[in-house]
């Protein structure tokens, strides 16, 4: 789905953003743009970003669909 209607960044992006290293909701604005338009994107991309970060530090398998959405 799309989380920066601004910027065009999907939650995917997100995701693979944290997978390749980004941290922060500022390291995800530098590396996607998401929040840089109106800002409106900014909560639930930093709550996509940190459930993300979350699940990848505890190991947890994550299911093929919710990857894919």
């Amino acid at each position: 789905m799309y989380v920066c209607i601004c910027n065009g960044v999907t939650d995917r992006a997100i995701r693979e953003a944290a997978a390749n290293g980004v941290r922060t909701v500022a390291e995800l604005r530098q590396h996607t743009g998401c929040g840089d338009g109106c800002g409106s994107c900014s909560d639930v991309a930093a709550d996509i970003l940190h459930d993300t970060l979350r699940v990848r530090a505890l190991g947890l398998p994550t299911l093929a669909i919710a990857a894919a959405a």
